[in-house]
């Protein structure tokens, strides 16, 4: 019987997780049945949505159960299959679980072109987090030229998107970010107009400096004091993309700040949340287009590779104090 080790919760974070909330197991691998193939892991992808599943509250997704196997990305070498669909060698993905072997039903995976980008790709910028950056920031955004955009988290796997998609559509942006590093990176190799180190600088000052026109579109991945300092900034009719609220996702209290309604009602604002999967039916439509850009050489994108499948709650929890430019995986090695 062939061996499998996975990563289980453990118990429920109280504020930021740690190495306790994680547990390795060991299980057996079960027997395939008709229409399942097994599936050996090749890249984890590791999210900062993850946080919120640790918790038992309602949310868009359910959480995750305590001592049960943690689920996401997933990017694997189909080893045995029992389905006509898949064979062995074939290279998918699937929302599969933190493991090193993976039994799935067909319908649960889909084959990867490996022609076309590197494998990785598919759980970074072709995958979840481009067309994220994709739909938020067209569908709801809708950037027109000579736009002011500012992005927060603008070196993560979504921000850095944004940001060159917005450049793609003439736009002037602004990007937010954590480390002298990232802020070389996106203006030096992405592009970005200008770029505030929420760390050491002046947000509230350099935002005025960055935006002398304002901000006509605010994609928003942080949440707390750096979004309440850009939507004192925005214009007439801007909208504000509500994608992610990573300042708030270890608070163990509520998370307060000023009310934003009355710059909405000034400004004839738009602020809407949203999450990828609202914009399922169109995910070929992003994937191509994004698929388009990276070939053409005007979207670029970053990966931060962890080695390991020991180093998966470490590269998790990188998440949270910065680690990553750009998307955050694990390669599974042996």
């Amino acid at each position: 019987m062939r061996k499998n080790e996975q990563v289980v919760l453990a118990s429920r974070p109280a504020g930021m997780p740690t190495e306790e909330n994680f547990q390795f197991v060991e299980v057996p691998v079960p027997e395939l049945k008709d229409g399942q193939v097994l599936i050996r892991t090749k890249y984890i992808s590791v999210d900062p949505y993850m946080r919120g599943r640790m918790s038992d509250r309602k949310s868009y997704v359910a959480p995750y159960a305590v001592n049960e196997v943690i689920t996401g990305g997933i990017v694997g070498e189909v080893v045995e299959s029992k389905s006509d669909r898949f064979v062995g060698g074939d290279i998918v993905i699937g929302e599969l679980g933190w493991q090193r072997y993976c039994v799935a039903n067909a319908s649960q995976i889909r084959k990867i072109n490996t022609g076309v980008a590197p494998v990785t790709t598919s759980l970074g910028v072709l995958g979840m987090p481009g067309l994220t950056a994709y739909f938020g920031l067209l569908d709801i955004g809708q950037p027109k030229e000579g736009e002011t955009i500012v992005v927060s988290g603008a070196a993560g796997a979504v921000g850095m998107v944004v940001g060159q998609i917005a450049k793609i559509k003439g736009c002037r942006v602004v990007g937010i970010a954590g480390s002298a590093e990232k802020i070389t990176y996106l203006q030096e190799e992405l592009g970005f107009d200008a770029v505030i180190n929420y760390k050491t600088d002046n947000v509230k000052a350099l935002l005025k400096e960055a935006c002398p026109n304002g901000v006509d579109v605010y994609f928003d991945n942080v949440g707390g004091n750096i979004s309440d300092y850009v939507i004192r900034n925005i214009n007439k009719g801007a909208r504000i993309v509500v994608c992610g609220q990573i300042a708030s996702y270890n608070l163990q209290q509520a998370d307060l700040g000023p009310r934003v309604q009355t710059q909405l009602v000034i400004n004839s604002a738009l602020m809407k949340g949203f999450i990828i999967n609202d914009y399922a039916p169109r995910f070929k439509e992003g994937a191509s287009q994004l698929a388009q850009w990276v070939a053409e050489g005007k979207i670029k994108y970053k990966e931060n590779i962890v080695q390991g499948f020991e180093n998966i709650p470490q590269a998790f929890l990188g998440l949270f104090t910065g680690d990553n430019l750009g998307k955050q995986l694990v390669e599974v090695t042996d």
